[in-house]
């Protein structure tokens, strides 16, 4: 095992019988994504009670199984910003992660600090200092210096301290289960990330006719099948601009697609009679296979603007008094969709993602209360939490929600 890194498929089968044993199991990647289709998996860091191990891809030809470990329920997975692991995981046994822990994630469950990088969390949690002095290097590069080997260890070598300590906190203050549903929430969004709808997230998508966006769906799945055969990424093959532009002029020769300036770079010309052919082939199809457009979003309100920010105050002020991170539980844009939801009666979306699961805990009720008027906001000097939300007195004198009990405090200290 030169410089402590497993190179043969005997160690690594010992390893993950080793996992398997433990029980649990912290991991990190190093892999590079520039020039190629998917990002290629360089090293693999893995991290039992008591020990780090570090796997070369380039000399193991087969990590089947540590994928279904992950893939499994058996192992829980602790790892930091794990999206791109989750990929992995996806691209090698085609199934989600079974038990994954996110520290970043979980971090923002117990504290108002997210997101965070790994050096930052190590410090912030355990109070240790990690170097990183390695982040930029050419992880494809053989051999590797004994200092690399050395800081792809320390990627893995704290995650299971945190997520101990993690654990015993999100235990404490009943959050387990919205951690859980944050793990499972960010996997879902992974996996969605290819779905057959994921086409509509190109920007500019909403503004085309339905021709327009029949060509825009086929141009991104030829665009994805190119890439994919000629491993070069998708945004080399066909800039998301240029796919918008060519779905709205819909051109069905070779000279048409080229209009466009940025079209004849010798990288995008090439595709000139393919992409030609794709839209030829869309628009020779029958107009009920176009897909349906997606309804705009109702009026915009003067007031709107105005909602979302006094929201933006509540929301803020009631995660820093359940110390919780403001940017994981809600966006500005779910503000807005709350305020057309609720306001102005806009349903095509469903109930608002801040009305549902823990985040309804947290301020489904005060935020929608807040719009009906039946919340009051009053300010006072109490630093993290300088505002109070306070029920109003319902018509007659008789107080509403939380002011029906004299003892229970008011919105903003500790609700």
């Amino acid at each position: 095992m030169s410089q402590g890194l497993v190179t043969s498929q005997e160690e690594f089968a010992a390893v993950c019988d080793e996992i398997r044993a433990a029980g649990i199991v912290a991991m990190d990647t190093e892999f590079v994504s520039e020039g190629c289709y998917r990002p290629e998996l360089c090293l693999l860091q893995l991290a039992v009670p008591g020990r780090e191990i570090v796997v070369d891809p380039l000399a193991v030809p087969d990590l089947s199984d540590w994928w279904r470990i992950m893939a499994d329920d058996e192992v829980t997975v602790v790892a930091h910003a794990a999206r791109q692991e989750v990929r992995f995981c996806l691209d090698n046994v085609a199934s989600r992660p079974g038990r994954l822990w996110d520290v970043q994630i979980a971090e923002g469950l117990r504290t108002r600090s997210y997101p965070l990088n790994h050096e930052r969390l190590v410090h912030r949690v355990l109070g240790k200092k990690v170097p990183g002095t390695q982040s930029r290097t050419d992880w494809r590069r053989r051999p590797l210096s004994d200092r690399q080997v050395d800081y792809a260890r320390d990627d893995v070598r704290f995650l299971l301290a945190i997520h101990q300590r993690q654990h015993q906190s999100l235990s404490a203050l009943g959050r387990e289960t919205w951690a859980e549903a944050e793990f499972e929430r960010m996997i879902d969004e992974v996996e969605a990330e290819r779905g057959e709808e994921s086409w509509r997230r190109l920007s500019g998508i909403n503004r085309l006719d339905r021709a327009g966006l029949a060509v825009a769906r086929a141009v991104f799945w030829w665009r994805d099948r190119c890439g994919e055969k000629l491993n070069q990424p998708v945004r080399r093959v066909l800039r998301d601009d240029l796919l918008i532009d060519l779905a709205k002029r819909k051109p069905r020769t070779a000279e048409e697609v080229l209009a466009t300036r940025d079209m004849t770079r010798r990288n995008f010309k090439r595709h000139a009679e393919e992409l030609a052919a794709t839209v030829c082939d869309v628009l020779a199809g029958p107009e009920a296979d176009y897909p349906e457009r997606v309804r705009r979003r109702g009026e915009i309100h003067d007031d709107d603007h105005v909602l979302g920010q006094l929201l933006a105050i509540a929301l803020a002020n009631r995660c820093a008094e359940l110390d919780v991170a403001v940017a994981l539980v809600g966006t500005s844009d779910e503000l807005k969709t709350l305020v057309r939801w609720h306001v102005h009666g806009e349903q095509g979306g469903g109930t608002p993602r801040l009305c549902t699961g823990w985040r309804a805990e947290v301020c489904g009720d005060l935020l929608t209360d807040v719009l009906d008027g039946k919340i009051s906001l009053r300010v006072t000097p109490d630093g993290d939490t300088p505002l109070v939300f306070e029920r109003r007195a319902a018509s007659g004198g008789e107080e509403t929600g939380a002011a029906d009990d004299p003892d229970e405090p008011p919105f903003g200290h500790g609700l």
